[in-house]
């Protein structure tokens, strides 16, 4: 399987955080794709196409988020910048948030 996925878990509550929108752009800021998380806090397909190497972000409106389910944020917004070496190969970039923190690695 390749392509681009992510997860937006709420570490607060333990359950998936549903509806966050996210966009994924290229290194100029152009937007490629967006979607939001689902009920199990996942986009399964980000981006339609296949990503060719090189740098991207995918960006988590985080607080239109907080908003909705009433919670005090401090990030707005998360960008996590990554690069796609390997475009045959699966990207999955998870996120795990709260209110003040956040975490992400490199999924499979």
């Amino acid at each position: 399987m390749t392509g681009l996925s992510t997860h937006v878990l709420d570490a607060v509550s333990g359950a998936p955080a549903v509806g966050v929108e996210v966009s994924l752009q290229d290194a100029s800021g152009t937007q490629l794709a967006a979607g939001t998380t689902d009920s199990d806090g996942r986009i399964t397909q980000v981006n339609p196409k296949t990503l060719v190497p090189g740098i991207y972000h995918l960006v988590f409106d985080t607080g239109n988020w907080f908003a909705d389910n009433d919670i005090k944020g401090f990030y707005p917004e998360i960008d996590i910048c990554f690069e796609i070496d390997d475009p045959a190969r699966h990207h999955h970039v998870p996120i795990l948030l709260s209110p003040f923190a956040y975490s992400t690695y490199r999924g499979s």
